[in-house]
Order: C-alpha cells, then sequence, then structure tokens
C-alpha cells in the first residue's frame, strides 16, 4: 500500500514511507465554504474542513519538517479507517502515541492492537466484548493493562482521554456524533473520517468547532487507488 499524505495540520508533517517527510509538490488544494479554521469566523454552515485558514496552516506544518509529536484516541480501530490510520503510525514511530483505543466486538484484533500501542483507555461496544478483551489481555500477560469500558460512555471516555490532542473519529453513523461533540469542547482537533458526524450534526459541530477554536479536518481512504490521503495526521 501507498501513503499519500501530501497535507498537515496542526503539528505534522507530510510523509512518504520513500522519500521521507517532505511537502508534495503534487496536491491540489480546493478551499470550500465553511470554517475559516481556528475560530477564525464562518463562510456558511458546511463542513469545517479544508478552508483557506485550515490550508494555510498545513502548509506552515508541512514546512516545519518532522519534529513533532502527537498523541491519538483513535474511534474505529478494528475498521479499515482505524487499521490504516495505525498503519501511518507504525510508518512514523517516533511521531505518534496511540493514548485510547474504541471499536466495535472484534476484541481478538483489539488485543493485538492494545499489546502493541498501550492505550490508556480500551473500549468495545458490548460488556461481553470487554470481557473477552480482558480475557485475552491477561492470558497475553499484558504489563500495561489499560482501562478497559463499553458501550456509548466507553466510547466518550475514550474520545475525551486527558492526554491525547487528536480524535481520529472512524465510527461508522451517527454514534461519532457525541463524542466528536465532547472531544471539541475539551480543545481536541479532531481527524474526521465519519461524514455521518456533520450531516447529523452539523448546525451543533460548526458553532463548536468556531467556539473552542480547533481544527476539524477530513480524512480520505481511497482503497480504490490503494493511496491513503490524510489532511490531518
Amino acid at each position: 500500500m501507498k501513503f499519500i499524505l501530501p497535507l498537515v495540520l496542526s503539528s505534522a508533517a507530510a510523509f512518504s514511507p520513500r522519500q521521507g517527510f517532505a511537502p508534495s509538490k503534487t496536491s491540489v488544494l480546493d478551499a470550500v465554504p465553511g470554517s475559516k479554521g481556528t475560530g477564525e469566523g464562518w463562510i456558511d454552515a458546511s463542513s469545517p474542513v479544508n478552508t483557506e485558514a485550515s490550508l494555510r496552516k498545513t502548509l506552515e506544518k508541512s514546512l516545519e519538517g518532522s519534529d513533532f509529536k502527537k498523541r491519538l484516541s483513535l474511534l474505529g480501530s478494528t475498521g479499515s479507517i482505524g487499521t490504516q490510520t495505525l498503519e501511518i503510525v507504525d510508518a512514523c514511530p517516533d511521531n505518534f502515541v496511540v493514548d485510547a483505543l474504541s471499536a466495535g466486538n472484534n476484541a481478538k484484533l483489539m488485543a493485538e492492537q492494545v499489546m502493541k500501542y498501550k492505550p490508556k483507555v480500551a473500549s468495545l461496544a458490548t460488556p461481553e466484548a470487554a470481557d473477552e478483551l480482558k480475557k485475552l489481555l491477561k492470558d497475553a500477560g499484558c504489563a500495561d493493562m489499560p482501562n478497559i469500558v463499553h458501550g456509548e460512555d466507553g466510547i466518550l471516555e475514550a474520545a475525551t482521554v486527558s492526554t491525547a490532542d487528536t480524535v481520529v473519529t472512524g465510527i461508522v453513523g451517527a454514534a461519532g456524533l457525541k463524542p466528536t461533540i465532547e472531544a471539541i469542547k475539551l480543545k481536541k482537533d479532531i481527524a474526521l473520517a465519519n461524514k455521518e458526524t456533520l450531516i447529523s450534526g452539523g448546525p451543533v459541530i460548526n458553532p463548536l468547532v468556531e467556539e473552542y477554536g480547533v481544527n476539524m479536518v477530513r480524512i480520505c481512504f481511497d482503497d480504490r487507488a490503494r493511496d491513503v490521503s490524510i489532511d490531518f495526521l
């Protein structure tokens, strides 16, 4: 799989496994209406991503190079978005820390992720899945046992873990709405792969992005081209 990370926001930089960190020369940036980025004002109530101010910040951070550290809360860690995000974490181990993982009922894959990334919080959908995760980790001799939680409260705990500065939202459907809102209120940046969050909650989300001065940017994984474009990480 080839990774293309042409844009960077916050304290991240453009990365290519073959060439290292460098600004992309081939990306075409099309600003869309919405947030001016980091609370600078609004054009209209559309998705607050890829705006003029955000793209300017992206370019500035891209030019800073690879000396950065981001701490992530990853919602939907066992799905396509989550696993591909973790591939990027693997490619840049000095630049990313995973502080929280949230997923559905795939306790086996979650156990593997916990053993590898050592998050502070691990959340699954049901009590049964959470109990299975505990058993798997115990059997594996996990030395850094996370706080294992479940359900809606578990997702919220993962999204709001105090040490993370960025929440990657790869949850399917409207389930990502409330965690996104609570993360914004804690001034965490949002890397959004879940369009339903804005479809169902745009009138709520957009003013919060402005009020709390966070960046919300999209993540796009193109499986057909087997390319990954992440505007945020």
